[in-house]
């Protein structure tokens, strides 16, 4: 059983990473082989991996068939639908998933995407989920950035189900047609248990944490608390999954046996152990129906249901067999569980829990099972997360040695009583509810002094070798071995590849330059051998997300970046420093220049001219705008900043538009010519002049735009223009991030686009014609 769930994982993993789905007809080889693995038990391994292949392609093609039509991107659509999550508020927006009944323009219908992802802007109305409504909405096909180190947003729509997304237009059409049915009881209590702690809890950080922790709903917790639990080690107690699960099914386990013991005539009707394991499930399943049975939930609760049904049955399941029997159970209702990395490390965390106390002998202590549990789950995990997110914090086993017990025995108890009784009898429950608020805000200054300590490991995921996966691997499990295995701190040595493996740099005079994908803005990072300069910071999107975060500090992390030496902000625009603020609140960043240093948040920012000129290890760098004796303002007083070295020449132009660029020509064509440049202003038609695209002359023309964004951006005129002088024309929209590496005696290598080395089936079909050039 266990060698076959394996091989059935892998097929589902192998569909996972294909770049086209194959022809939908292969799917009608799949009752012949489910004939095959049962009769031929020969060929069962081969047979179970092609099964999981061909059961995710089924999956894949079915939500695949539910896509939004590309000729309804944009346009006024009247969707008819429910509304099927909790909305999002924050300020004047609100977000939510709504599951399209019907579609249509002017009366003329269209096939249903399902379920998509809207924003209602400006003050929208209270939304009840479950409730029925008519939308005038606009839509777009899912479609996300593409960045080394970043967070696949396109593939996070898809294994959520959702097809589209958009907005919703101001009309008289938007209106409530049906009240929520009783069938959305559940999530109507969510929705007044959420509501409950807002108003009960006068800090929305403490109010987004015990929202977390009760109903599952995150949306309330800042980027910056996310980053405090990730650097400690602890994002796992704040996300409800299956330490959760477990511990609300081991409280109601004890207490009901408990109480089952006290009377006679329960003994006679069943024993104490099922009753406990009845209670046990019962309030598994009623805390991850609370918390909107998400996918992680879910995975605990079928694990959950394998042990205690065994329980019940009276029969003895081996550990190993019951993970296995939970982790067949997960993909065979959902094979795209395999995207997620809390699937991994969910599943991997009990294995290697397994397979650290198989083998031992005698009976240890609370403390000894509880410790030797940490250092498993440290050990084991290590490959995962350094693969997931490139460091691991050194002291999270230690943190976790208290933070467990504390949350487990205490605070998660406390968090759900105190709601319960919130929900009873308000006067009683609030009070409660303000001291696990308190206790829990506690906890996160506790936590807050950690991240500050230089107390990680951290590695260059992206691009190992592949012997250093398969020695850490060997490591992990020699380390876990029982005592007694010989040669077990090899273990040790075999991890040091993954961990010292040094970063790539250029060599003495190479330049590497990458030009982020951020939407409708700009960042690009330009590395030398010994000096890293960062050309803007893309946008902010809103309060609580920005390029810098999601985008750019990744990026850095990959390459284990932990200084900038030059930060070169071309103009005050939002688009252009929006992303800064989060730069520099976590990484060293020794000069901040800027075309409007007024405008940028910092006291370190300063005014970059013309004529500003230096060398990093053998490549040059001229600031060639702003001009001196006048004053520039807006997308004039973009920076422009020349690169050279003995391989070629980059000009990178920011927002500048025609008068600009008249005095860059006046100032010298000569300097202008160019092997790589940044088309100005996203390619706006205020820019990119047919005297500056003549006298620039690119081999290659780089545009920087955001997916369907509202300017039109790059003018279909514009791109043109650059063609027609012999540039190739790129856009981070369809490319993802572009890198290219001007090498002296070798020339310019590239470009190399993200986007068309990571596709996967659920990419953007839009970039297919950008990734064939």
């Amino acid at each position: 059983m266990i060698p076959g769930t394996i091989a059935f994982t892998a097929g589902i993993v192998l569909l996972q990473l294909q770049d086209a789905l194959p022809h939908p007809l292969w799917l009608s080889l799949l009752p012949p082989l489910i004939i095959l693995f049962w009769r031929v038990s020969r060929a069962r391994l081969l047979t179970a991996a092609v099964l999981g292949f061909f059961w995710a392609l089924l999956h894949a093609h079915w939500t695949l068939l539910h896509s939004l039509p590309a000729q309804l991107q944009g346009r006024n659509l009247t969707a008819v639908g429910t509304v099927v999550s909790l909305p999002v508020v924050t300020g004047d927006r609100s977000r939510f998933e709504f599951n399209i009944e019907r579609l249509s323009i002017d009366g003329k219908q269209y096939p249903s995407p399902g379920k998509v992802r809207l924003g209602w802007y400006h003050t929208p109305p209270v939304l009840i989920p479950g409730e029925q409504w008519q939308l005038l909405v606009r839509l777009k096909q899912p479609h996300g950035f593409m960045n080394p180190g970043g967070f696949d947003y396109e593939g996070w729509l898809f294994r959520n189900g959702i097809r589209a997304t958009g907005y919703i237009r101001a009309s008289p059409l938007n209106q409530r047609i049906a009240a929520s049915p009783p069938g959305y009881g559940l999530q109507r209590l969510r929705l007044k248990i959420a509501a409950l702690i807002q108003r009960g809890t006068g800090d929305p950080e403490v109010a987004g944490l015990l929202k977390a922790l009760v109903i599952g709903d995150r949306s309330g917790l800042s980027a910056e608390a996310w980053e405090l639990f990730r650097r400690t080690g602890t994002s796992h107690l704040i996300a409800i999954s299956g330490l959760h699960i477990g511990i609300v099914a081991g409280l109601a386990y004890l207490l009901w046996g408990w109480l089952w013991r006290r009377s006679e005539r329960c003994l006679l009707l069943l024993p104490a152990p099922q009753a406990g394991a009845l209670a046990a499930l019962l309030a598994g399943a009623l805390y991850a129906a609370l918390a909107g049975f998400s996918v992680p939930t879910q995975r605990a609760l079928i694990m959950l249901a394998i042990g205690l049904g065994a329980n019940l049955s009276k029969r003895v399941l081996q550990p190993p067999r019951s993970l296995f029997s939970a982790l067949l159970a997960v993909l065979v209702i959902d094979p795209f569980a395999v995207l997620s990395p809390g699937f991994w490390l969910s599943f991997v965390a009990v294995g290697v829990i397994i397979l650290g106390i198989s083998g031992r002998v005698g009976r240890p202590s609370i403390i000894e099972t509880w410790g030797g549990a940490q250092w498993s789950i440290a050990i084991g995990l290590s490959p995962l997360l350094l693969a997931w997110q490139g460091t691991i914090p050194l002291l999270a086993p230690f943190i976790n040695l208290l933070a467990v017990p504390l949350f487990s025995l205490l605070l998660i108890p406390l968090v759900l009583a105190a709601t319960t009784i919130s929900l009873i009898w308000e006067p009683i429950g609030l009070p409660l509810l303000n001291l696990a608020g308190s206790a829990l805000d506690l906890v996160q200054l506790s936590l807050a002094a950690v991240p500050a300590l230089p107390l990680r490991l951290s590695s260059v995921a992206n691009g190992l070798p592949g012997y250093t996966w398969v020695a850490a691997i060997v490591g992990v499990l020699l380390l876990l071995a029982p005592r007694g295995v010989p040669g077990r701190w090899l273990g040790l040595v075999m991890l040091m590849p993954l961990l010292l493996y040094p970063p790539e740099r250029p060599q003495p005079g190479a330049v590497w330059f990458d030009l982020l994908d951020v939407g409708q803005g700009l960042s690009a990072v330009v590395r030398t051998r010994n000096h890293l300069l960062v050309y803007d910071a893309g946008p902010r999107f809103s309060d609580s997300f920005d390029a810098g975060t999601a985008v750019l500090l990744p990026f850095l992390g990959v390459r284990r970046e932990e200084r900038v030496d030059l930060v070169l902000l071309s103009n005050g625009d939002a688009d252009h420093q929006g992303g800064f603020p989060s730069l520099q609140r976590r990484i060293s960043i020794d000069r901040v220049l800027s075309g409007e240093p007024a405008r940028v948040k910092s006291h370190k920012a300063q005014h970059c001219r013309a004529g500003m000129e230096w060398q990093w290890d053998g490549v040059r760098f001229q600031v060639l705008h702003p001009a001196q004796g006048r004053r520039w303002q807006g997308n004039d007083a973009s920076c422009v900043l020349l690169i050279e070295n003995a391989a070629g020449r980059i000009l990178i132009t920011g927002d500048i538009e025609a008068k600009a660029e008249r005095v860059l020509l006046k100032a010298g064509q000569e300097r202008l010519k160019t092997d790589l440049l940044l088309v100005p202003h996203h390619g706006s038609l205020s820019s990119s002049t047919s005297a500056f695209v003549a006298a620039t002359a690119p081999d290659y023309a780089l545009v920087s735009s955001g997916y369907r964004n509202h300017y039109g951006f790059p003018k279909n005129e514009v791109v043109d223009r650059w063609r027609g002088q012999g540039a190739r024309v790129l856009n981070t929209t369809w490319s993802g991030t572009i890198q290219f590496r001007l090498i002296p005696g070798r020339g310019i290598s590239g470009p190399t686009l993200y986007r068309c080395q990571h596709r996967r089936y659920w990419n953007a079909r839009s970039a297919a014609a950008t990734c064939m050039e």
